[in-house]
């Protein structure tokens, strides 16, 4: 008896280290050695653009959370592809990470026919950090007083004015090839070296109007610096209560939201992706950083929109959406 006690003790002690090993080879996403060193996120747009500006918010929680430090750099270029083809080709070890949004993610795929990279298949996505409004703004001297002024000043003078944009496939440009494709018109385009230097031409009348993001309109319409003739969202802004929605200001089709997301190349471990998306969560879920986030008009994901799925699933649903649009408006190759 003693003999086959001891077989079933040993039987017992063998199970139970095959599966602390089994355990050891597939470690949760919260076990992995990550990270042991900083992180770099590349924003492809100018520093103080809203891109950067929405990623060191967010970052800055995130970098408490992984307790690592997260450094943001700015990688201007097309429109924000030459940051997300760096991001492909770089080490997927999780340590380098994009803002993609829906220019570099989207309607890139149109407007570049040779881009060099897919937002479908070359990166695996972590989340949605933001989701912004756009607002049409006029430089603080255009003649029209209202949105509806506006339409008909911009139809009736499309050929002599000038609409600002951060280079092709940036969301200013994105946002108001869709409005001018709406209104039928085809102004001059003035590229800048990114969104900021754009909305700096806009403040100091060098451009016409364009069309923002949230985050770059609230400071600048405050200050009184601009004209904005509408929101193209369902309701109005708490960050900007006394501008109208496109649908008051009797252009309801023009409705569109530019969202911010965060991509790491493919082949990153699902271990690290996970431990990114949770930090993001956590992030967004923070009440000071919602809070900074509402100030400048923009929204943070809902729940079901906070998974890299989702992200994944927004992504596909962009490039569909802006290569069926460019190819229509007749624009391919805008680059």
């Amino acid at each position: 008896m003693s003999r086959i006690l001891i077989f079933r003790v040993l039987s017992l002690v063998l199970v139970s280290s095959m599966s602390g090993l089994l355990c050891a080879t597939e470690p949760s996403s919260k076990e992995i050695d990550y990270p042991d060193r900083a992180i770099t996120v590349l924003v492809p747009y100018a520093a103080g653009g809203p891109s950067d500006t929405l990623t060191r918010i967010v970052t800055d929680h995130m970098s408490r959370t992984l307790r690592q430090q997260i450094m943001v750099k700015s990688i201007v270029g097309a429109g924000g592809t030459t940051a997300s083809l760096r991001v492909k080709r770089s080490a997927p070890d999780g340590y380098t990470i994009l803002t993609g949004n829906m220019g570099t993610h989207g309607a890139a795929v149109g407007l570049y026919p040779k881009l060099a990279y897919d937002p479908r298949t070359d990166f695996e996505p972590i989340g949605i950090l933001a989701i912004a409004p756009i607002v049409i703004l006029g430089r603080r001297d255009l003649p029209p007083k209202d949105l509806r002024e506006f339409v008909l000043y911009l139809r009736a003078n499309a050929h002599k004015l000038e609409e600002g944009h951060g280079g092709v496939g940036s969301i200013p440009f994105t946002a108001c090839l869709l409005l001018n494709h709406i209104l039928g018109v085809r102004p001059q385009l003035v590229p800048y070296d990114g969104v900021e230097p754009s909305i700096q031409a806009l403040v100091h009348s060098q451009v016409d109007y364009m069309c923002v993001q949230t985050v770059d309109a609230v400071p600048q319409v405050r200050a009184g610096r601009v004209k904005a003739y509408g929101i193209a969202a369902p309701e109005r802004s708490p960050a900007l209560p006394d501008v109208p929605t496109t649908k008051e200001g009797g252009l309801p089709e023009y409705q569109l939201s530019a969202w911010q997301g965060m991509f790491v190349p493919k082949g990153v471990p699902t271990a690290v992706v996970e431990k990114l998306n949770d930090a993001l969560v956590r992030a967004v879920d923070d009440e000071t950083v919602r809070e900074r986030m509402l100030d400048l008009g923009v929204n943070t994901p809902h729940d079901d929109q906070r998974t890299p799925q989702a992200l994944a699933d927004l992504v596909k649903k962009e490039v569909d959406r802006w290569t069926s649009f460019v190819k229509a408006a007749g624009i391919g190759g805008a680059n």
